[in-house]
């Protein structure tokens, strides 16, 4: 096995920006994340149909994990469409982690509504789903289109499915998920962790109509890439059947189906504690700064957060891993100006550069500046209530 061990500095950005879309989830990233989903509530696809509208069921770990869990899960319906420009289709099939069976890249819908123990072995499996497809070669069906998830055919599926599960272009994940909300579907989709910030994507966020999912939380994932993607990034491997793969920091699940960790209370020490004990040599004997151009108290971690604050807090983005919106408000977006605006916080001025944490030298450590952060403040319970 060859591997390369530099550190990681390659990102989803780093691929939006080389258009680089072709990342392809490992299986065992889908079946942990599904999981959660199922342990909260073991219904959660049961009489569902699930579109898979990114991913050619030849070599998809989406169309492979759905398929092969057909039955546990309960499925009314799975369907999965091709991309005709898809860069590694016919590389490897996905009934077979280690076969390469050579088919042409071509845009294709599959549908399968129900999965029979075909070759007698006692259960349903993935085996089962590649004999019945050998047996009823009408379920592959050409698209007459290129299979682009915006392509009428597509969107004709899409208003078929309950659940759309895939791992969307990243180039275009804003428009992607769009789509999606305008069609009114439940999602679980990967994505750039930045895209938290979208203009397209934090209201919905802080709407509760969109949250992180439950399996990634330190970013970062390794993806399989074509045989022709460069391996110039850190963290990249080849394995030993030659099958290329990377590692790519800044990465989120995001869905809006229900999960238990949404609904888990950060536990939280008062402000006075915090001062006194917090593990946070930048809180502990120190206390929390203020920002210069807003009236609210600057956070530096989610677990600083005082119990007994009332106001405005500005918090890191990786706040939204332990977000339980019965605890929370979300209220603003420090990178959108508009909304920090109708809050009545100023433009900054040029003496501040970069996020909250960075000033130029010479301006006085209090003076720290609203951005970067997303800003909240605790739900407390009304009268009527208690």
């Amino acid at each position: 096995m060859q591997t390369m061990t530099r550190s990681m500095n390659e990102g989803l950005g780093a691929a939006k920006a080389g258009k680089k879309d072709e990342f392809y989830t490992q299986y065992i990233d889908i079946q942990k994340e599904v999981e959660a989903y199922l342990e909260y509530d073991a219904d959660t696809f049961r009489g569902k149909v699930v579109y898979c509208n990114c991913d050619d069921p030849f070599e998809s770990n989406f169309f492979k994990f759905f398929a092969a869990n057909f039955n546990r899960l309960g499925l009314k319906k799975l369907i999965s469409t091709s991309y005709d420009g898809s860069p590694i289709a016919g590389e490897q099939l996905s009934f077979d982690d280690t076969e390469k069976t050579p088919h042409k890249a071509e845009a294709i819908a599959i549908e399968i509504e129900e999965v029979t123990d075909l070759n007698n072995d006692g259960t349903t499996d993935i085996e089962d789903v590649r004999l019945f497809l050998e047996a009823n070669p009408h379920k592959r069906i050409r698209l007459e289109g290129s299979g682009d998830f915006r392509s009428p055919e597509c969107v004709e599926l899409l208003n078929q499915a309950d659940i759309v599960v895939t791992n969307p272009p990243f180039s275009l994940f804003r428009e992607y998920v769009v789509q999606l909300i305008e069609h009114k579907k439940n999602f679980l989709i990967i994505g750039n962790q930045n895209a938290i910030t979208y203009n397209d994507i934090f209201p919905l966020i802080r709407a509760n109509k969109l949250w992180l999912g439950v399996t990634i939380r330190s970013g970062d994932r390794e993806f399989r890439v074509p045989d022709h993607y460069p391996l110039n990034a850190a963290g990249s491997r080849i394995d030993e059947n030659g099958v290329k793969y990377i590692r790519v920091k800044g990465v989120r699940w995001y869905t809006n189906l229900d999960h238990g960790r949404r609904h888990q209370k950060l536990p939280l020490m008062t402000l006075a504690d915090n001062v006194k004990f917090s593990k946070h040599k930048e809180v502990r004997g120190i206390g929390y700064e203020t920002y210069c151009n807003f009236d609210a108290l600057e956070v530096p971690f989610t677990d600083a957060i005082p119990s007994d604050f009332d106001g405005i807090m500005g918090v890191p983005i990786t706040f939204l891993d332990k977000y339980d919106p019965d605890q929370f408000e979300i209220v603003a977006n420090g990178d959108d100006r508009d909304e920090m605006q109708a809050l009545g916080v100023p433009p900054l001025g040029p003496e501040y550069v970069g996020n909250a944490g960075r000033r130029k030298v010479g301006v006085p450590s209090t003076k720290k500046a609203a951005y970067k952060r997303i800003f909240i403040r605790h739900r407390r319970p009304t009268t009527e209530s208690k």
